[in-house]
């Protein structure tokens, strides 16, 4: 999941802002974590991050999400990825709840 921002009428292409399992990914690939690995070993090579949600920026507790997830071992970063992404498409989905969509659509 990535969405780019809107353009600043500058001819510079704009960054793509990484949410998500695209986050998630980003993460991994800098992280010297090795598969297979358990929930535990994903935490600490990544330092228990927060990663975003979706392009506002929202975060979910990394930890928090893979108590989400059934299973607390992976064979490969495939097998990771897919058991968290229903976790974040349904904080995608549910967006902060009421108060977040109150938030979301105040113009400040």
């Amino acid at each position: 999941m990535a969405a780019r921002p809107p353009g600043n009428g500058g001819s510079a292409e704009p960054e793509a802002i990484e949410f998500g399992i695209a986050a998630l990914n980003a993460r991994l690939d800098e992280s010297d974590l090795s598969f297979p690995a358990t929930s535990q070993d994903v935490l600490r090579a990544l330092d228990y991050p927060d990663v975003p949600y979706d392009s506002k920026g929202h975060t979910i507790d990394l930890s928090s999400a893979l108590e989400e997830v059934p299973q607390s071992e992976f064979d490969n970063e495939t097998e990771l990825l897919d058991a968290l992404y229903p976790v974040f498409d349904e904080a995608r989905r549910s967006g902060g709840g009421l108060l977040g969509g109150i938030r979301d659509a105040l113009p400040f």
